[in-house]
């Protein structure tokens, strides 16, 4: 049989976390059509595969490349990890719906397009994504604070109920598109003043579809066990799964409580849908701000649109140049984006080994000097975390970037390497592989990370693009 493409002489490592195991796999039409000793078959093109691992490509939980898919379709930063699929909309930031006439505050602004491209509705946004697709699969959330923004005059108070029914509609919209969830931000200005019951009541939409309540919670540090009953609440009331978007445990008064949450956590999976997420560095990056317990570790600037060249560069130093306090700098440098240094390496390790944490970058892909984690955080989870830590097994880290992310998020023949399954497909070399980007050097590509294919095509290869953009807008898909 002649077969569109064949991965010969691998060790695949399905993404089920099974022991991994010697085969070819075979790809027709997109698909996985055998996998198995295919000496007798031929294909257009083939990969030898010797030596390395076969892996269902990598799917990034937690990303704000809404807009990047359109802007920045080949989306070297993620291929060149493994990526093949990206969750967007999180954080309660969303690329629709958005009014052509409105000033979008941050973190809003840090997803923007240009005015005249903005989507009214969610429906256009998917429709401009499936006409002009990129280089991997999006699968996409609306944001609670792009709701609030377009409905309300006033972002520092609770909803009224007449601005609830109006967003309530907007996500009944975004539903019926094909949005897989809603995602929250009340840790951002825009949402810090949205009660508990005003998200619920805007969520409803999400009961009748058993559609994902994704959220950056309210707090991360000092509240963060009433921050996470707060979510499971949410949860109970709408009756639908929840993701605890990237988890931590927030500054150094709060270092070792992963002692406290996680055995929380994995006590309420026992009575609810939960699942969490988290990135392999010990800092964040988000807008710059001037609160004092976002200062109080070292922050990088990322960004900045009144000083771009301070890009890169301490705040403290930039605070000690100017001759003035760090908040002051950093209001000065507003808007824009940081890196801040505020979780322990202990917590780290331990919510990544925790059974149930889905892999999700959080990278932004604005400025020349993003969080490293944009372009490296699929292989350091393999290489440093895996390989050289010993965190886990391989077949492990592969499941929580793969299987364990499509059965979250509800995304049907994704996530595993079987017949019939998408052809999402990554070759790496378990020896190799590993993170290049760093917080001096952000946007280097990984390395040991061989082949990448979506959707059957061949679209990353010995460090270089393809030009393949076969990328697809994913739906989610409720289990019976």
């Amino acid at each position: 049989m002649h077969m569109d493409l064949i991965i010969r002489n691998g060790t695949v490592i399905d993404g089920t976390k099974a022991p991994r195991y010697e085969a070819d796999v075979a790809v027709q039409d997109g698909r996985i059509v055998a996998i198995g000793d295919l000496s007798g078959h031929t294909a257009r093109q083939t990969i030898d595969a010797g030596g390395r691992i076969v892996a269902p490509g990598f799917i990034d939980s937690h990303t704000h490349d809404d807009t990047a898919v359109l802007s920045n379709p080949g989306m070297d930063f993620k291929v060149s990890q493994g990526v093949t699929t990206v969750v967007a909309g999180n954080c309660g930031i969303s690329a629709a719906p958005l009014r052509r006439d409105m000033d979008l505050p941050m973190p809003l602004a840090l997803v923007e397009t240009t005015p005249e491209a903005r989507f009214t509705t969610f429906a256009a946004y998917l429709a401009a994504m499936r006409a002009s697709p990129s280089s991997v699969n999006v699968a996409a959330m609306v944001g609670h604070s792009t709701l609030r923004a377009v409905v309300m005059p006033d972002l520092d108070r609770p909803a009224n109920a007449q601005e609830i029914a109006q967003m309530r509609e907007m996500v009944e919209e975004a539903m019926q598109a094909g949005a897989i969830g809603l995602s929250t931000g009340t840790f951002y200005p825009p949402a810090a003043a949205a009660t508990t019951e005003e998200i619920i009541e805007v969520g409803r939409p999400l009961t009748a579809r058993k559609a994902l309540y994704v959220t950056h919670m309210r707090d991360e540090g000092a509240r963060v066990m009433e921050s996470l009953e707060e979510t499971f609440r949410i949860g109970r009331e709408l009756d639908v799964p929840v993701v605890v978007s990237h988890h931590k445990a927030q500054g150094q008064p709060n270092f070792g409580r992963s002692k406290e949450t996680l055995p929380l956590i994995r006590e309420t999976m026992k009575h609810q849908c939960v699942s969490l997420d988290c990135y392999p560095y010990t800092a964040g990056s988000t807008m710059i701000r001037t609160d004092r317990g976002m200062l109080d570790g070292r922050v990088l600037i990322a960004s900045s649109e009144p000083h771009p060249g301070m890009a890169g560069r301490d705040l403290d130093d930039i605070a000690k140049e100017w001759g003035v306090a760090k908040d002051e700098a950093a209001r000065r440098l507003q808007p824009g984006s940081a890196i801040y240094f505020m979780m322990d390496e202990s917590d780290v390790q331990r919510i990544l080994a925790f059974d149930e944490t889905m892999i999700g970058s959080d990278g932004i892909p604005v400025g020349e000097k993003p969080h490293p984690r944009l372009w490296g955080t699929f292989p350091r989870v393999l290489g440093h975390y895996s390989r050289d830590v010993g965190l886990f097994p391989l077949e492990t880290a592969v499941w929580k970037m793969t299987g364990l992310t499509a059965r979250n998020f509800g995304l049907a023949g994704r996530g595993t390497l079987k017949v019939g399954q998408a052809a999402d497909i990554v070759v790496f070399d378990a020896a190799t592989v590993r993170d290049a980007a760093s917080y001096t050097h952000p946007t280097l590509p990984a390395e040991g990370i061989h082949a990448v294919i979506v959707n059957g095509a061949l679209t990353w290869s010995d460090g270089v693009h393809q030009g393949a953009r076969n990328g697809q807008v994913l739906t989610r898909s409720v289990p019976n």
